[in-house]
């Protein structure tokens, strides 16, 4: 099998596969529905973007349809920053102003009208056989690298603020979407890496490098897709998203400094503290797999923002932290519990606000050092 024939195996499958996944979450019922769209789209996108084996096929020579294709590699890292953004929060709705980001994938079209789009077959095959002289493609190739720059770099912070976000308001296993997020950034980040070492082999003196690159890339992609479909299949409903209107402690502490506010003196710091243990000891708002930081301070009846600074910068522990702490302790005592050790080690996480072996398995391991398993086989 030659390596036309090899590639253009690959890529249908990759096609296939890519298709068969955005058919999913278009139509898979869920509340996420945007943010399902956007991933199909990205999906889509990349899909065409790479097709270009299947291209050749029908093509004959440089086309305008051809250019077109090459250039929504503009669009794809755009959509994938919006993607991230609708799963990190649950109040994400598409605006107008987004369609700035657009702007990159215009402009190098835009770029190309004169000396591509408007002219004949044979200047189009002078332009592409003279690309290293070309300041459109130089040009096309700096803005797609410093649009990888800023949009990895962008999605990593966004990743971060997130994951702190949810970490200080919320006590659910829903942690495991911003896992999955930064998985997915990282192999992205190392693709599109990957792409730039290709493109400076492109405009070098060893362009058949460039070449071995890009089919390494191509073998590569139905490899990808099948983690994504695996992941979503897996998992339909993994996205539990945050109010994006959420602050940082570290805002509140400092909003607080700028605007000279009195912070809560001793007495009241410790009764307030004192109400939080007892509401958690009697009332055991634990056990709710989704409970957030909102649904205690309603239980105590103390406003958000101070339990959030209590919590949170008061006594150093994130909410997620505190809150596991007393399902692990309740945990703990089940497995004491000589009556209850037929109960299974699945029973019991659920039993106790846990709907994920994982996160029960690092939590557990975190406040005792053990897994469950070997901590009951120690008693």
């Amino acid at each position: 099998m030659d390596k036309i024939n090899l590639l253009i195996i690959v890529t249908t499958i990759s096609l296939f596969i890519s298709v068969f996944l955005a058919f999913f979450l278009l139509t898979v019922k869920t509340k996420q529905k945007t943010s399902n769209v956007l991933f199909a789209v990205f999906l889509l996108v990349t899909a065409i973007d790479t097709s270009h084996p299947l291209f050749n096929l029908v093509a004959d020579g440089p086309s305008n349809l051809g250019m077109l294709r090459n250039t929504l590699s503009f669009f794809q890292i755009p959509v994938f920053y919006l993607y991230v953004l609708s799963v990190c929060y649950t109040d994400f709705k598409l605006k107008p102003k987004y369609l700035l980001h657009l702007l990159p994938f215009l402009i190098a079209n835009l770029i190309l009208l004169p000396r591509f789009y408007s002219v004949d077959t044979a200047a189009k095959i002078n332009f592409i056989m003279n690309r290293k002289d070309m300041f459109e493609l130089q040009f096309f190739h700096i803005l797609i690298h410093l649009q990888i720059v800023i949009y990895f770099t962008a999605v990593f912070m966004l990743l971060r603020k997130a994951k702190k976000l949810y970490l200080e308001n919320y006590a659910g296993t829903s942690i495991n979407a911003y896992n999955w997020l930064f998985q997915f950034t990282s192999v992205l980040t190392v693709l599109y890496l990957i792409v730039i070492l290709k493109n400076v082999f492109k405009f070098s003196d060893y362009p058949y490098v460039s070449e071995w690159i890009r089919i390494g890339i191509l073998v590569l992609q139905p490899f990808i897709i099948c983690w994504y479909l695996y992941k979503a299949l897996n998992n339909p409903g993994l996205f539990r998203n945050i109010d994006s209107k959420l602050k940082l402690v570290s805002d509140l502490i400092l909003e607080e400094k700028n605007n000279d506010q009195v912070t809560v003196d001793e007495k009241e710091y410790n009764q307030e503290l004192l109400k939080l243990q007892q509401y958690m000891v009697e009332e055991k708002p634990f056990l709710n797999p989704s409970l957030t930081i909102q649904d205690v301070a309603k239980g105590i009846k103390v406003p958000v923002r101070d339990l959030s600074l209590l919590i949170n910068h008061k006594l150093e522990q994130h909410f997620y932290d505190f809150v596991n702490a007393y399902r692990i302790e309740r945990a703990m005592d089940i497995l004491k519990d000589v009556t209850k050790s037929k109960v299974t080690v699945l029973e019991i996480l659920y039993e106790v606000g846990f709907n994920s072996k994982s996160s029960f398995n690092t939590a557990f391991k975190k406040h005792t050092g053990n897994t469950p398993t070997s901590y009951r086989k120690g008693l």
